[in-house]
C-alpha cells in the first residue's frame, strides 16, 4: 500500500487522526480540509426539544460532529439519561462516540450511510409501538431520506440542526499546488458535501484531477462522483479508517 500518496479532505481534526494512522501503515498523505464545522447558536426550539428528549422512542445521530454536540447538550439537560431509549448512528465512528458516553446505540455492521441504517431490524423494533416519535440530530441542510422514510413507516419525526459545514477560504490554485508539490496520486472524500467542496475548489483543474483515483464512502457518493466526471472511483463501503485501509489494500496501487 505504500505506493499511495493521498489527498485527505476531512475536517482538520479528523484529517490529523487519519494521517497518523496512514503514516503508521507507511502511506503518505497531505491534508486539505474541505469541510469546516461551525456549531449553530442554541435556539428556543432546540432547548424545548432537548428538555422533552424522553418522549422520543428513538434518537438518530447522523455524523461525528452531531454526536459531539449532542453529548454537550446531554451534559447540560440530561445528566441522567432517559431510561430505555434506543439510539442509532450513521456509521461506526459516530456510534463509538455515543457508546463511550454510555448510550445504548446501534449502527449498521456494513455501510456508513442512511440506507444501511434504515435497514437495521432494531430501528424497526424501536418504532413498532403506536405513534412513535423519532428525533434526528444532524447538520444544517442534511439529507431527508431518514426522516422521509421513517415518516412513511408511521413515525412522527423531528429534526434538530446542530451545526453547519462550509468550505474554508482557500486560494483558487491551492488544491492543484498541493497535489503537485506532494506528488499525490489519489484523493479521499468522506461525504457527498466533501465531494462537492472538492469539485468547487478544483475549478478548471477538475479536468486533470478527475483522472486520479477517488476513494468515496458509499454507493450514493460514488454515483455523485461519476456524475461529476470522475474516472477512477473506489467505493470504500464505509467512511471510517478501516474501510479506507481495506479499499487501499484491495485496489491496485499506482505504478512505481
Amino acid at each position: 500500500m505504500s505506493g499511495w500518496r493521498l489527498l485527505l479532505t476531512r475536517p482538520a481534526e479528523e484529517c490529523a487522526a487519519l494521517a497518523a494512522t496512514l503514516e503508521a501503515q507507511r502511506i503518505h498523505s497531505a491534508s486539505l480540509p474541505l469541510l469546516a464545522i461551525e456549531a449553530l447558536a442554541e435556539t428556543p426550539q432546540q432547548r424545548t426539544t432537548m428538555l422533552e428528549l424522553d418522549r422520543y422512542a428513538a434518537v438518530v445521530v447522523v455524523s461525528k460532529p452531531a454526536a459531539r454536540l449532542t453529548l454537550k447538550l446531554l451534559r447540560r439537560y440530561w445528566p441522567q439519561q432517559p431510561a430505555g431509549q434506543a439510539w442509532f448512528s450513521v456509521g461506526a465512528a459516530t456510534g463509538a462516540i455515543l457508546a463511550d458516553y454510555g448510550l445504548d446505540v446501534s449502527w449498521p455492521a456494513v455501510g456508513d450511510d442512511s440506507e444501511a441504517l434504515l435497514a437495521l431490524p432494531r430501528l424497526a423494533d424501536a418504532i413498532s409501538a403506536p405513534h412513535p416519535k423519532v428525533l434526528i440530530l444532524r447538520g444544517e441542510g442534511g439529507r431527508e431520506l431518514i426522516a422521509d422514510t421513517l415518516r412513511a413507516r408511521g413515525a412522527h419525526v423531528d429534526s434538530l440542526e446542530l451545526y453547519r459545514r462550509y468550505l474554508p477560504d482557500y486560494p483558487c490554485d491551492r488544491l492543484m499546488k498541493l497535489v503537485r508539490s506532494e506528488r499525490l496520486n489519489a484523493m479521499v472524500v468522506s461525504s457527498g458535501q466533501g465531494l462537492q467542496s472538492l469539485r468547487e475548489l478544483a475549478g478548471f483543474d477538475w479536468s486533470a484531477l478527475r483522472e486520479l483515483p477517488l476513494f468515496v464512502p458509499s454507493p450514493r457518493v460514488a454515483e455523485m462522483a461519476a456524475a461529476l466526471g470522475a474516472k477512477r472511483i473506489v467505493d470504500c463501503r464505509g467512511a471510517g479508517t478501516a474501510a479506507l485501509l481495506a479499499a487501499l489494500r484491495d485496489t491496485p496501487g499506482p505504478a512505481s
